[in-house]
Order: C-alpha cells, then sequence, then structure tokens
C-alpha cells in the first residue's frame, strides 16, 4: 500500500489535493493488476507521474500555436494553414488522429472523442474499444470515465497488464519501459528521478 505522505514526498511538486484523492484508486488498481513489489511500484508511479505532469491532467494538451503544430505534427500540417488550427484543440485532434487507431475521417469527431486520456493516456478507437471491452463498459462512457482519477488509474493499469510491463520493472530497465508506454525516451530523466525518490520511499 502506497500512502498519501508517501505520494507527496515522491511527487513534491504535485498538488496534495490531487495526491491524497488518487491514493485509493492508485492502491486499488495496483493490487488488482498485480503491480505489487516496491520496485514494479516504483516504476509504474514514475511513469504515471511523469505522463500526467504529478497526477495534474488526464487529458493530452492539445491547445498549441501554429508554429508548434508544425514541428509537433508535421505531416498533417503540409497540406493545409496551420493557423486554422492554431488554439483549437477539438480541431486538433480531429485531424491528427483522423483515419487511424480505428478512428474515421477528420469530419466524424472521433480524433477529439478518442483523444489522449487517463494516466497513460489511451488514445484511438480501438484502445477504447478494447478498454470498454475489458471492463464490459459502452465505448460512449469510455471517454468521460478516463478523465477521472478511478479511469484514469484502471486504464493505466490495464495498460501495463496488457503489454506485460511488470517484465521491464522487474528488471529495472526503465528506458525500455518508457519506450513501450511513450514510443522513445522523451523526459527519461525525470522518469529515473520519480523512480529512484519512488523506490527509496517505498522500500524504506
Amino acid at each position: 500500500m502506497v500512502s498519501v505522505s508517501q505520494l507527496q514526498q515522491i511527487f513534491p511538486q504535485g498538488d496534495a489535493n490531487d495526491l491524497a484523492e488518487i491514493c485509493e484508486p492508485l492502491n486499488a488498481a495496483m493490487a488488482e493488476f498485480n503491480i505489487a513489489n516496491p520496485q514494479e511500484q516504483a516504476m509504474f508511479l514514475a511513469q504515471c507521474g511523469h505522463e500526467s505532469g504529478n497526477f495534474s491532467t488526464v487529458q493530452e494538451n492539445l491547445n498549441y500555436r501554429a508554429e508548434t503544430l508544425v514541428k509537433v505534427f508535421p505531416k498533417y500540417f503540409r497540406d493545409v494553414n496551420p493557423a486554422d488550427y492554431e488554439k483549437q484543440p477539438e480541431k486538433i485532434a480531429n485531424r491528427v488522429y483522423s483515419n487511424r487507431m480505428g478512428n474515421g475521417d477528420e469530419a466524424s469527431g472521433d480524433g477529439w472523442k478518442f483523444c489522449g486520456r487517463g494516466l497513460i493516456q489511451v488514445t484511438g478507437r480501438n484502445n477504447y474499444q478494447a478498454f470498454a471491452d475489458s471492463l464490459q463498459m459502452s465505448i460512449d462512457d469510455v471517454p468521460e470515465f478516463l478523465t477521472t482519477f478511478e479511469g484514469a488509474v484502471q486504464s493505466a493499469c490495464w495498460f501495463w497488464e496488457n503489454n506485460n510491463l511488470n517484465q521491464y520493472a522487474d528488471a529495472g530497465n526503465i528506458k525500455e519501459l518508457s519506450i513501450k508506454i511513450n514510443g522513445g525516451t522523451l523526459g527519461l530523466d525525470e522518469r529515473i528521478q520519480h523512480c529512484t525518490r519512488a523506490y527509496q520511499i517505498l522500500s524504506a
């Protein structure tokens, strides 16, 4: 079991109220999905903490300026004027996530409906459907559920189990674990810092 006090020590930059509120769902989900020993829990908390900004956000931020859109999503803004999408998260999501991951075209609205939500962001109709099926829930109820602490944690543990991430946690391979979660090593230094602190506190 992870205590509220321990969470606050691991994530001193986090909001105390958010950490207190998410503690119970975290413990319940980690127990359910067998994220059990201090190393597994430290790795899991480190990844979730980094991905969610110290548990402060459970939906990806797509509020980009035009120049940032071209840098972050270059291939999706070659044939359109990025200024037409600037600071419009819903419109941006519908463009960059259209016609992939099971989503419909830009006009379908699937990109926004199934944008990244949860601690380890679930993205795309296919992933939302798989998560919905795991809970015997309607896919239409998933977007809202993922923005609750319970749903955000449940989805992160579901992703962790489905991708057998305990094997990397048990091996202490945080680099490979980060790649499995993020697709690369973005923020690796912070992930390592979170993990080191979490392990020291949880194994004390």
